[in-house]
């Protein structure tokens, strides 16, 4: 896999977290503002967090039904293209062909709802689905105020190993199987989504809590 920037698909946010026809999640790959979603028939979405009227945070307004509607004048845009289909205050009009949302590539994997900021996004590589082994658990996400590099790099010298997917990470933290995915949000802010074997609750999922906040500790201040 070509594993230079404009080809790396991010790991944005739990899977799980999206609604079908809900919320409207936050988040950020390499400094881009995103707004995430799913249309009522569950199609993931995730798009640049600006509604192309008056530049408004689509995270403000709401999802109706395969719609996302901006919560300023309430103009509406379909799911999986972006395109404006609805002037509320004008509902006899034709909405404008050439006003539309930003939309990046998104695709559910491994319990993880990937984003691509590549403009022609190709599919998904099948790797993804193998970031996370089956019948592992969620633990947390950890917030760094490092590097995406430097934070990749400390994990590689703990003996994590990322095999074809660059940002999908595996190895162990005080002795705990772990898979570690890492998102490079912004300069100097990265996530690390944690996932174990350890069962919820149990001594070694607190363990592994333990240990995440020590490989924070150590990477913000050493790398």
């Amino acid at each position: 896999m070509n594993t230079d920037d404009s080809s790396r698909w991010h790991p944005v946010a739990r899977s799980a977290d999206l609604r079908p026809g809900a919320n409207i999640v936050a988040g950020f790959a390499q400094g881009q503002e995103l707004a995430l979603w799913r249309s009522a028939g569950g199609a993931a979405q995730a798009w640049e967090n600006r509604c192309p009227h008056r530049s408004v945070r689509f995270t403000l307004g709401q999802v109706i039904e395969e719609r996302l509607a901006c919560a300023y004048h309430g103009w509406q845009y379909a799911a999986g293209n972006g395109q404006c289909v609805g002037i509320p205050a004008h509902p006899a009009m034709q909405a404008p062909r050439n006003v539309c949302a930003k939309v990046f590539g998104a695709v559910d994997a491994a319990g993880m709802l990937w984003v691509s900021l590549a403009q022609d996004a190709s599919a998904a590589p099948p790797s993804l689905a193998s970031a996370v082994p089956a019948g592992w658990h969620f633990c947390r996400t950890l917030t760094l105020r490092a590097g995406a590099q430097d934070v990749r790099d400390a994990l590689a010298r703990r003996g994590f190993a990322s095999d074809e997917a660059p940002d999908a990470f595996q190895g162990a933290l005080d002795a705990v199987k772990t898979a570690a995915l890492v998102l490079d949000a912004q300069p100097q802010l990265t996530f690390i989504h944690l996932w174990t074997d350890a069962p919820p609750g149990s001594d070694a999922m607190k363990s592994l809590h333990a240990a995440a906040r020590n490989l924070r500790s150590t990477i913000e201040t050493q790398g």
